[in-house]
């Protein structure tokens, strides 16, 4: 029976999402989850609550074991079938509070930070070296192992990991199977829809929904026609919604992004802009929506971790994430469509081959195997590019641990350069690299 190996398990609550879709199917039921992670009490919180799961809805078949610290962590992947991963390191301080204050003192405000921008850039850097130990550690005592990653930068942690190393790696990201669902219920169409058709492709949070049909029926014209007049509201009466930085999008370049407009918001030059300190309020742009999050959820936390860890009764249904659906294909040959973040191996054949792109990918067990896309309409594909230089140039830094890099990768971001001058750019990487310290390696 295969063995699920899941790092950073002291992610409980998305610990119990994976790890309790895996207990409701068959194919996974009887195997062995080995939980891993450097925080003993969230390790054992995890291991507590898996524990109470596997009797409840899988009547105990399940073996689980918990690995803690580095010196365990071959023992936790040894022999593993998937290992999924799922770490944030340096947590919200002292790492995300450095991403976040150190840019505000030159004038450069995020959102999220977890993607790309200055944020992303080092958040990439601290994790990368951290992966790299998995990756070594994988090709030595489970060589055949799929890495299914949900850690973000998705797209700059999944294509090193591809680009450097011998391990089977796919980028599995929330932000695709929603999307289109989303849409609809936000222009009110979704009860008018019987049999909804979509079609994703691009890169990790800037991925294009590039057809969406009620069996056959392009519902494009009439989307644009009510998210236009959405916005338009909005921006005239102050009828503020949360996606206005997309429909914005949607009117400009004619296609939906998958992910949010907090998120897209940074991804790009035209919003969050100093010299024009009115947008952030007429497109709703929640600035620091990032450190708020983490503080509600370690306080939410605290309040009711127990109601998780501690309730003998704890249920689970199944929920939309991949994880479950990717290995049960592998494991019964039943093939299963996800979107998956993988090397592009001409797949959107007018971006970079080095790119980890987001496409419809097939599994079954072969694997995860990506499907041609073609040409992304050449607007779509000129801003993912945008964001691919940053990607590919970040790895870079982290594969080569020169400075010039880092330096390269934050002036070729399209936020961070819309607002500083290559000066301050240089000078504001200097101050995060002294920040963060011993979380980084050395960079010459």
């Amino acid at each position: 029976m295969p063995k699920i190996t899941f790092m950073g398990a002291g992610s409980t609550v998305f610990a119990k999402n994976v790890l309790g879709d895996s207990l409701l199917v068959p194919s996974l039921q009887e195997g062995h989850i080995a939980l891993y992670d450097i925080d003993a009490t969230r390790l054992k919180e995890s291991k507590m609550m898996l524990d109470t799961l596997n009797k409840n809805v899988n009547k105990g078949r399940a073996r689980i074991t918990a690995h803690l610290g580095v010196k365990n962590r071959r023992t936790a992947l040894r022999g593993a079938d998937y290992v999924v991963n799922a770490i944030q390191v340096g947590g919200y301080k002292p790492s995300t509070v450095i991403d976040f204050e150190i840019p505000k003192k030159y004038g450069l405000r995020q959102t999220i930070a977890d993607t790309l921008g200055i944020g992303g850039i080092f958040r990439t850097l601290r994790t990368l070296p951290v992966m790299f130990g998995f990756a070594k550690d994988m090709e030595a005592v489970c060589p055949n192992a799929w890495l299914l990653n949900y850690t973000n930068p998705m797209a700059m942690l999944t294509g090193a990991i591809l680009l450097h190393t011998n391990v089977n790696a796919v980028g599995l990201c929330h932000s695709v199977q929603g999307c289109a669902d989303w849409l609809l219920r936000l222009v009110d169409m979704r009860e008018e829809v019987e049999n909804l058709q979509w079609d994703i492709a691009g890169i990790n949070h800037q991925s294009w929904l590039l057809s969406i049909t009620d069996d056959g029926k392009d519902l494009y014209p009439e989307i644009k026609r009510r998210a236009a007049r959405k916005n338009r509201a909005a921006r005239k009466n102050g009828e503020k919604h949360g996606d206005m930085v997309r429909f914005e999008m949607l009117k400009h370049f004619g296609y939906y992004l998958t992910e949010s407009s907090e998120h897209s918001a940074e991804y790009m030059p035209y919003w969050i802009k100093s010299n024009y300190p009115e947008l952030i309020e007429e497109f709703n742009i929640p600035l620091d929506e990032y450190p708020r999050r983490c503080v509600d959820q370690i306080t939410h936390w605290n309040e009711r971790s127990g109601e998780i860890t501690k309730n003998k009764k704890l249920k689970h249904a199944r929920t939309h994430e991949y994880g479950s659906y990717i290995m049960d294909a592998i494991e019964t040959d039943v093939p299963y469509r996800i979107g998956g973040n993988i090397l592009n191996t001409n797949l959107i054949t007018n971006l970079p081959r080095k790119a980890c792109v987001e496409v419809p990918c097939l599994v079954d067990r072969n694997g995860v195997q990506g499907c041609v896309v073609g040409d992304l309409p050449e607007q779509c594909a000129a801003l993912n590019r945008t964001n691919i230089n940053v990607q590919l140039l970040t790895i870079e830094a982290a594969v080569t641990r020169k400075k010039d890099k880092i330096y390269q990768a934050a002036m070729m971001d399209p936020h961070t350069a819309a607002e500083l001058s290559l000066d301050d750019i240089c000078k504001l990487c200097d101050d995060l690299i002294k920040a963060h310290g011993r979380m980084m390696p050395t960079y010459s």
